[in-house]
Formats: C-alpha cells, structure tokens, sequence
C-alpha cells in the first residue's frame, strides 16, 4: 500500500521535510517513489510547495495521505495562487524606495 507522508531531511533541530510517496513498509527516511513537494516549517513564512496534480494522480491510483499531509493539502488548496516575487526583485524594490527618500 502507497502513503503520502513526509521524509525528514535538514540538521538537528533544523527540520525541512519533502512530501514522498512511498511504500508503507518502507522506513520513513527510506525508498521513495516519487518527491511531490517540500514543506519547511522553520522558515518565517512557512514554506510549503505541493504538486497538486501529482499527489491526486497518486491518491487516484490508492495511495492514502498521512494525517499531517492530508493537512498541507488542505492548505495548499485553500490558499488563492499568489505570484511569486523573488527575493531579488524584493530587494530591488526596497532600494528604489530608499533612494526616493
């Protein structure tokens, strides 16, 4: 049987995690089939990105989300797209307003 959980990665006491699919005997840093998304949670915001037609595709075919990714995905689903704005382009804006003042 296929789950959808999460496989620790990242330091002591520096957690970030990917969202895998993998057998359920397997261990849960262990074989993966595939990695459809990462979620880090010590960011400020979190930082969380899903493949969502990925995880329905593998939930189509049986695979069942753990408890704390069936939570991501609701999230991941209620959250409106937003654009995303690098963190140069961030910067770039600051030193225009900075150089206005």
């Amino acid at each position: 049987m296929l789950r959808i959980r999460l496989s620790r990665h990242g330091a002591k006491k520096d957690p970030h995690y990917r969202v895998v699919v993998s057998e359920k005997s397997s261990p849960r840093d262990g074989r993966f089939v595939e990695v459809v998304g990462y979620y880090n949670p010590a960011l400020e915001p979190v930082r969380l990105h899903l493949d969502l037609e990925r995880v329905d595709h593998w939930v189509g075919r049986g695979a069942r989300p753990s408890r704390t990714v069936r939570t991501l995905i609701n999230r991941v689903r209620a959250q409106p797209p937003v654009e995303a704005e690098t963190e140069l382009e961030q910067q770039d804006e600051e030193e225009q307003l900075e150089a206005k003042a």
